[in-house]
């Protein structure tokens, strides 16, 4: 799969496009191009590509630009890879009309990740999904499929109460 920094779409969707679809296509339209990715992900080396109800994986590459003063990948681009994951799997079971924002987040980092480290895996998957809280934990491995981080996270779902959660 072509990165989205390979094709050049970086934007915002705009609200009113955004609300009209549920949190699935939208997260899908994000995956398939159809939809510009936004513009941190071109910054940050992070992009969407597998998305179903409840679970989400991003990939993501580190470089030497992330790293900290100590020579490793800095906690706050692993944290930002996890929160992108675990959001959006909260995000895939909103309906239209709905959207999320994060209240709390909770990472460990078990391993430093080195710059040159490759393309690194992060998968959300939702835990529970209220009318008003969602909470989704992620995991973030290297290419050996070595655990480097973990965490979870609650999201504020935000617009009409959700009629099946």
């Amino acid at each position: 799969m072509a990165l989205q920094s390979e094709t050049g779409r970086f934007g915002i969707v705009p609200r009113e496009l955004a609300m009209t679809m549920t949190g699935l296509e939208f997260l899908e339209k994000l995956r398939d191009g159809a939809l510009p990715a936004p513009p941190f992900a071109e910054v940050t080396d992070i992009w969407i590509t597998e998305v179903e109800r409840g679970r989400v994986v991003f990939e993501a590459k580190p470089s030497a630009r992330f790293l900290n003063p100590m020579g490793s990948v800095h906690g706050g681009w692993i944290a930002t890879v996890l929160d992108s994951a675990m959001g959006c799997a909260a995000h895939s079971i909103m309906q239209a009309g709905q959207a999320y924002t994060t209240v709390d987040m909770s990472i460990s980092l078990v391993r430093a990740v080195s710059a040159n480290a490759g393309v690194l895996r992060c998968e959300g998957k939702l835990i529970h999904a209220g009318n008003r809280i969602a909470t989704a934990e992620g995991r973030l491995w290297d290419q050996a499929g070595t655990l480097m981080a973990h965490g979870s996270e609650t999201c504020l779902v935000i617009g009409p109460a959700a009629r099946n959660s």
